[in-house]
């Protein structure tokens, strides 16, 4: 492999969580050490309508605590968008550790506001002058759970556009999501507020065909972004002749990422920005 003979973006998947708890500050913080381009989380929404950086609308058992360390048994006990922030911020979610990733280190943590994220980064690359992370926001959303565990999709996309537009220290924002009634809704938003891209997701399980999913979602992202088990040289090629850019997920090992950068794809994102630095940008 060349030394970088292009653009490639690598961006921090939920942070780094291969090497940190998920979606936590502290794993923001150590991939912006590690030198990502973008740091890709998830949001949810919180039952005061406040955007909690959070993969699943509950506490994962596997991994969260509850207040004076009480054990969950199931996902079912918590549903974040029928808690205040206040409530939330009270469960621990980096003590456990998490055993899909052995080399995590365990460290005491909280389910952070986007707006807490955006600040406490913001402040960390200027005591430290470096250049300015990029955001890879997912809308953690289902049809089937509207107002159930989440609002519906164009409440919860104009609380992230209030957000993302009071960000006034970041200039490059991606918005992707699995919901493509989120999708076109973003599409139909971004010419009346701050400048943003917008990536599709799609299930590896689901149908890929990319003819298929562009005439289904009625309008043409600028990033494809499916799990990198689906993708080749042809379809990457395709994608580039339509003007999309191609970033797969979550490619974490050398065979893959060397697979992925080989079928000309933009960048990557993955759970160990530190292989894909040291591995891309040898």
């Amino acid at each position: 492999m060349d030394a970088i003979p292009r653009q490639f973006e690598i961006q921090g998947h939920r942070g780094c969580r291969g090497l940190l708890p998920e979606n936590t500050i502290a794993g923001f913080i150590k991939a912006i050490d590690l030198g990502v381009d973008t740091l890709e989380l998830d949001v949810v929404v919180s039952k005061d309508r406040k955007l909690v950086v959070s993969h699943e609308p509950h506490f994962n058992p596997e991994i969260s605590t509850a207040p004076k360390g009480k054990l969950l048994k199931s996902h079912q006990e918590t549903n974040l968008f029928e808690m205040d922030y206040d409530e939330i911020k009270k469960y621990d979610v980096g003590q456990k550790g998490n055993p899909n990733f052995p080399e995590q280190y365990k460290v005491k943590s909280h389910k952070p506001l986007l707006s807490e994220v955006f600040q406490v980064v913001s402040d960390y690359q200027s005591t430290r002058n470096s250049r300015p992370v990029s955001y890879n926001i997912e809308i953690k959303s289902l049809a089937d759970e509207y107002h159930k565990t989440q609002p519906a999709a164009e409440e919860f996309v104009d609380l992230l556009l209030l957000e993302i537009g009071n960000a006034l220290n970041i200039s490059k924002f991606t918005l992707q999501s699995f919901d493509f009634n989120v999708l076109r809704y973003l599409d139909l938003r971004r010419e009346n507020t701050k400048k943003y891209s917008i990536s599709v997701l799609i299930e590896p399980e689901d149908n890929n065909e990319i003819d298929f999913n562009l005439e289904k979602l009625g309008f043409k992202p600028d990033i494809w972004s499916p799990n990198f088990s689906v993708l080749s040289h042809a379809k990457v090629e395709y994608l580039h002749s339509l003007g999309i850019k191609v970033i797969p997920w979550t490619v974490n090992t050398e065979a893959e990422m060397d697979k992925i950068y080989a079928y000309g794809c933009d960048g990557l994102i993955t759970d160990y920005p530190n292989r894909a630095i040291k591995y891309i940008k040898k």
